[in-house]
């Protein structure tokens, strides 16, 4: 693939307007942001990968007109740079026309003027200020020490007490964890999720479904309710609670719970997953059983 690239760039078509960069490393990166005033970034949605050179310029000065993809649909602001494009994923090739109409015309109109536009010491005011926020704002949130403190804060220090718990007494809660783990996989198949029914009162739906649970304790797993994110929106996630058991019924109980009727009742479904103090799912155990 790279070969079919190099051979792309040198044709007569796009000889003088396609420059392939081999063994791309920080290095590079330090002789291509060096005078960058602003960093133009034009993926197709979602094919940003993780562009992160526009970051590298923000300790320079440098400001970002991006598509609103990858770290800039993130960072980006009105006040600290520009962005082209929405948050919406379309068809390959449709909208590049009119990313390409709005990238010209906030050069035009808001890039170029702001860059030009200087007082009587010859200094752009706007640019400099919008310099100022950008580094204030940027530069402390997307960097390598922000990065390696969060991998340290969030993972590596939560990791290291957790493995000091489960090796704790000669290595008894790994054992139960190991033995929990067996009992799961033992009898997953076993699980079953019945017939939901459903109701609303007001501003609820109410959700009833028989759950059993065969062999496996209640204490093993979580009986969830789950609905898939939406726009913007947070994925919607609730316990359901056991109640009554199932007469004639192994180790089968009916669960309940209410859910926000701002969505549809079919956007929601019941789900099981393995439960375990400490134990991280589905990372560490992938197993799930879904109602539909």
């Amino acid at each position: 693939m790279i070969r079919e690239w190099i051979e792309l760039a040198q044709g007569p078509e796009f000889r003088q307007r396609v420059v392939f960069l081999e063994d791309y490393d920080i290095a590079l990166a330090q002789e291509l942001v060096q005078g960058v005033d602003v960093w133009i970034n034009t993926p197709r949605r979602p094919w940003e990968a993780c562009g992160t050179s526009g970051m590298k310029v923000l300790v320079n000065g440098g400001l970002n007109l991006s598509e609103r993809d990858g770290w800039w649909e993130e960072a980006y602001a009105p006040e600290i740079g520009w962005a082209i494009g929405d948050s919406r994923e379309r068809p390959e090739g449709e909208g590049d026309a009119e990313d390409a109409e709005a990238l010209y015309t906030i050069i035009e109109h808001e890039v170029v003027p702001e860059f030009y536009t200087r007082d009587a010491a010859g200094m752009p005011r706007r640019w400099l200020e919008r310099v100022r926020r950008s580094m204030a704002s940027l530069t402390p949130t997307y960097s390598s020490n922000r990065m390696v403190r969060d991998y340290v804060e969030q993972y590596y220090l939560i990791g290291a007490a957790e493995f000091r718990r489960r090796t704790a007494d000669r290595g008894e809660p790994a054992r139960a964890m190991h033995a929990w783990e067996f009992r799961l996989r033992q009898h997953w198949s076993e699980l079953h999720i019945g017939e939901t029914s459903l109701s609303r009162d007001g501003e609820s739906w109410s959700f009833s479904a028989p759950v059993y649970l065969g062999e496996i304790a209640s204490v093993d797993v979580a009986v969830q309710l789950y609905a898939h994110p939406r726009d913007a929106e947070a994925p919607f996630l609730s316990e359901l609670r056991r109640g009554e058991a199932i007469i004639g019924a192994t180790n089968g109980h009916i669960y309940t719970a209410t859910a926000p009727a701002t969505r549809p009742a079919e956007d929601y479904t019941v789900r099981i997953v393995p439960y375990f103090p400490g134990v991280r799912v589905p990372a560490e155990l992938s197993l799930i059983l879904w109602q539909k």
